[in-house]
């Protein structure tokens, strides 16, 4: 009997301390996984943030390929007009030209009147 009431405490106490041992693996083992799920995430959003700066290059790539291909159709366009209509061509420089110049001329009176 006495020896009984001498293992209680001792067996008290080591079960205690296997379940702080429980706590602490397990509390180890949730700290792990969230760590790891927290890696995860991380991850997931470097590859999203990379796979989006590529498809914005990609976009700026494509949207300069079209300016690039508008302008070189309207060169070619200007070009095919002033071969056809020669004439006409010239009128309308000229015209263009002499809009500038009265345009021009009135902002510097405005400006010398200030």
């Amino acid at each position: 009997m006495f020896n009984k009431k001498i293992q209680e405490p001792s067996s008290l106490a080591d079960q205690a301390a296997e379940s702080a041992t429980h706590a602490i693996e397990s509390t180890q083992r949730v700290a792990n996984e969230a760590l790891d799920s927290l890696a995860g995430s991380v991850q997931d959003l470097r590859h999203q943030a990379s796979a989006l700066a590529h498809r914005g290059a990609d976009s700026v790539r494509d949207t300069s390929r079209q300016l690039r291909d508008k302008a070189l159709r309207a060169s070619d366009n200007t070009l095919n007009y002033i071969k056809d209509e020669p004439i006409k061509s010239v009128l309308i420089a000229a015209a263009t030209g002499a809009a500038l110049m009265a345009l021009i001329s009135m902002m510097a009176s405005s400006r010398d009147r200030r």
